[in-house]
């Protein structure tokens, strides 16, 4: 806490009741008002200077104040000295910082012309309601953050097919500094949104305490008064860098009026100077609002002394946390229900997870290299991320019948039915080759092979001759060949008798009139 400042009439007070009354510091301090560390302070300095009751006559105000405050401005005046109001709101925005300080450092700067506590808070009050509405606000340094996105766009031009594409302005305004950032994105996206916050987070060198966003999609999933629903990803950019997040409330622009004015600064400062440009890229684009930004930092305040590189370098920068050693990377968070082969899709991809899950509701997060999904805050199966359509399977999420069949293979099968028979081999080999996926035909040829417990292999054998050969392709017609032991009659030749045509007993056409 700063040293206590007291007038030079209660110095000499102080000194008398001590010197010539003989009172205690209590009783000092019950007469004066004085502190008691600060009279003790003050007899101390006082020996130090050798001063003792009565006051040397030639000892002016302005000598004996120059003893106890040194350095401070001592000449007596009518008039009193007004403080640099813009530079002290400027003071306010730092952490800890409050009006009393401001006013004891002011007092031990001018003591004999300044204000008492009581009109230093008057005249500031009044003082600041002479200016824009917007900086009745107060924003404390690396504190708040706004974020918002343009209303105009700026049209990108594929330079191969002519398509016309616009780009979205994200914008972001620290709250203490008005120190901003702009960037341009393909869409407003929430992968487009994220990475707009790390980039931003890397502008700025470190982070603020909270980011304001509006309620738009991307950011928030119900926007509501008094508790919106964040959506998942944001809430774990949030998490990485240690922010939070706070929504604007729905119609209320207060809430949001710095986002609102950065983004008009940057529609009239960058966007407008950018309208009879044509661009071909994002990057090209990117390059321009980067260049043109630095000069929007770096141009004075009207108001204010300074401009946005100087309040930000004085104010928001030693303020914001530092950044974490790696940035986010965007992560697809979903609600997901594990259906009932014990899989997830994603993307038109399958992920296995614990047979037991079947039927529950998980959070699927799908990374660049890796998909984790989460029941109840719990990691309960991780997977690489796959990028084509088909099926992932951990051979321990499947229930043990399943995982028994899982260790069949095509060429493990086809050595099976080549040991029973070669007719049999061929059967299996067909019905193998007819499915899009082998694994399709797995359950089908265990259960002919599985035949082996009940019938010889030469029998079955056999029996899938016949079905080979009058293309019998299901399970149940190879054991009906079985059950009725057709298998085992004899192979009838085919009886190919040619009749005469001529003959005394065959009558012709012209025997019918």
């Amino acid at each position: 806490m700063p040293a206590e400042r007291i007038t030079m009439r209660k110095i000499r007070e102080v000194l008398r009741l001590r010197w010539q009354a003989g009172l205690s510091y209590r009783q000092i301090h019950r007469s004066t008002k004085v502190s008691l560390g600060k009279i003790k302070q003050l007899l101390s300095q006082a020996e130090v200077h050798g001063l003792s009751w009565p006051l040397p006559d030639e000892m002016s105000e302005q000598q004996l104040a120059q003893l106890f405050y040194p350095g401070s401005d001592s000449h007596s005046s009518t008039r009193f000295q007004v403080p640099d109001w813009a530079a002290m709101h400027q003071e306010l925005k730092k952490k800890f910082v409050s009006k009393q300080l401001l006013w004891e450092e002011y007092t031990q700067r001018y003591p004999n012309r300044c204000y008492s506590y009581s009109q230093y808070c008057s005249l500031y009050m009044q003082w600041l309601g002479k200016q824009k509405r917007s900086m009745r606000q107060q924003h404390n340094a690396g504190e708040k953050c706004f974020v918002d996105y343009c209303g105009p766009t700026v049209p990108i031009i594929n330079p191969k097919t002519g398509e016309v594409h616009p780009a979205q302005i994200f914008v972001g305004v620290l709250g203490a500094s008005n120190y901003t950032f702009a960037e341009a994105t393909r869409s407003q996206s929430l992968p487009d949104w994220l990475q707009s916050h790390v980039r931003m987070f890397e502008y700025f060198g470190g982070t603020p305490d909270i980011v304001v966003p509006d309620n738009l999609r991307s950011a928030v999933n119900k926007a509501c008064r008094y508790d919106p629903e964040l959506n998942p990803s944001y809430h774990q950019l949030a998490e990485h860098y240690q922010i939070a997040v706070l929504p604007a409330r729905p119609y209320k622009p207060k809430d949001k009026s710095k986002a609102e004015v950065g983004v008009q600064i940057v529609e009239r400062w960058i966007l407008a100077r950018l309208r009879h440009y044509t661009f071909f890229s994002l990057a090209e684009l990117n390059r321009c609002i980067r260049s043109l930004l630095e000069d929007l930092n770096k141009k004075p305040f009207r108001q204010l002394p300074g401009n946005r590189q100087e309040a930000f370098e004085l104010l928001d920068k030693p303020a914001l946390k530092p950044l974490p050693i790696h940035p986010y990377r965007y992560t697809d968070i979903k609600t997901v229900k594990v259906n009932i082969d014990y899989h997830v899709a994603h993307e038109k991809h399958h992920y296995s997870v614990p047979h037991q899950y079947v039927g529950e509701k998980l959070e699927l997060h799908a990374g660049d290299t890796l998909v984790q999904l989460y029941f109840k805050q719990t990691l309960i199966a991780s997977h690489p991320r796959k990028y084509h359509p088909g099926m992932t399977t951990t051979p321990a999420h499947m229930p043990e019948r399943h995982s028994k069949q899982h260790t069949w293979t095509p060429g493990r099968l086809k050595q099976w039915a080549r040991d029973t028979g070669p007719d049999v081999l061929l059967w299996i080999t067909a019905r193998l080759e007819e499915k899009a996926h082998p694994e399709q035909a797995y359950k089908v040829s265990l259960g002919l092979l599985n035949l082996t417990r009940l019938y010889p292999a030469s029998r079955l054998n056999a029996a899938c001759a016949i079905a080979n050969a009058e293309g019998l392709n299901r399970l149940k017609q190879i054991k009906m060949l079985l059950q009725t032991n057709r298998d085992q009659l004899p192979l009838q030749q085919e009886i190919n008798i040619e009749l005469p045509q001529d003959h005394e007993n065959i009558r012709g056409p012209q025997n019918f009139h």
